[in-house]
């Protein structure tokens, strides 16, 4: 009897610590929104090719606000704004976190996304983050734990992942970048740091062609001072979550996805952008016109 209460009161302790880490974990992520002054660093280190010729470090800078977009007991999405200028807003990349999420999409080669399953017990405790590009559509997901010690809170995984917007239209001589991020609270915001290999995948395997490191930090100022991305998502809230839930419906398909680069010399982000701004000019909103209108887009592009 008393072997059974030691056992019953050890399983309400595991359960106990498990709910309380996971508040840590919702807080750290939550604790990334709000309006930054931020500063993106890349800069390439090492090539196993003496031969190669290093490119230029990359350095830009601006004010991005970070929105939060959805929450539930085991999601939080959150939505980056990037402010270029006064009252031009740019809408930047997605981060959604997922807990003990099992269904994830892992980049491949040319434009292809094949999806994979993972089993309840390789991700427990642990928190996916699917990264999103512009128009909604993936970039790179991985699963790991939030680590919270000795005042520290950080996230890390290596995945693979396209080639970033910064150099996918410049770059031939890759194909593939395996990221490791590493996202950390700080005392002024928080800091997303990248090791990153340049690989060229093919049939015979993958070939490493430079590695880089990138540092972008988050520095934390008054929110009033992203009011023009707060106005603009007030304004296009609405569509994008629509943009969103068709993406979604896409993702179920839990098959292989491969997209064309371009349709009619126009990139999918285009035509996407495009009817965000036309519905915005209409007299009213119709979501399932909408819906219907994004996923043909979508299939346009599907290869």
């Amino acid at each position: 009897m008393k072997q059974l209460l030691m056992i019953a009161l050890c399983v309400i302790s595991m359960s106990t610590w498990a709910q309380s880490k996971k508040k840590q974990d919702v807080a750290a992520i939550k604790e990334m929104c709000g309006c930054y002054k931020v500063r993106f660093e890349f800069a390439e280190t090492f090539a196993p090719d003496r031969r190669y010729e290093f490119h230029k470090n990359y350095k830009s800078k601006g004010l991005e606000w970070v929105q939060l977009v959805e929450e539930d007991k085991n999601k939080v999405s959150l939505q980056h704004l990037l402010i270029v200028a006064p009252k031009t807003i740019v809408k930047h990349w997605r981060q959604d976190w997922v807990y003990q999420n099992t269904d994830f999409y892992t980049y491949d080669k040319d434009n292809s996304w094949k999806y994979k399953a993972l089993s309840k017990k390789d991700v427990k405790g642990q928190w996916s983050q699917k990264v999103y590009q512009v128009d909604g559509s993936l970039r790179y997901e991985g699963s790991a734990s939030w680590v919270h010690v000795d005042g520290r809170h950080y996230w890390e995984n290596t995945a693979d992942s396209p080639l970033p917007r910064r150099e996918y239209s410049k770059r031939t001589d890759y194909n593939l970048m395996v990221r490791t991020n590493r996202q950390e609270l700080t005392p002024e915001g928080w800091v997303h740091e990248q090791d990153n290999d340049k690989v060229i995948r093919s049939e015979k395997g993958d070939k490493l062609l430079a590695q880089e490191k990138g540092w972008n930090t988050y520095t934390k100022v008054d929110d009033s001072e992203c009011k023009d991305a707060q106005d603009w998502w007030a304004k296009n809230k609405q569509y994008w979550s629509d943009v969103r839930q068709v993406w979604d419906e896409v993702f179920a398909s839990k098959s292989t996805l491969t997209f064309k680069r371009k349709v009619d010399e126009k990139v999918m982000y285009e035509r996407i952008f495009a009817l965000g701004d036309k519905v915005l000019e209409a007299d009213a909103y119709d979501s399932e016109a909408i819906q219907q209108e994004l996923t043909e887009i979508i299939n346009t592009y599907r290869d």
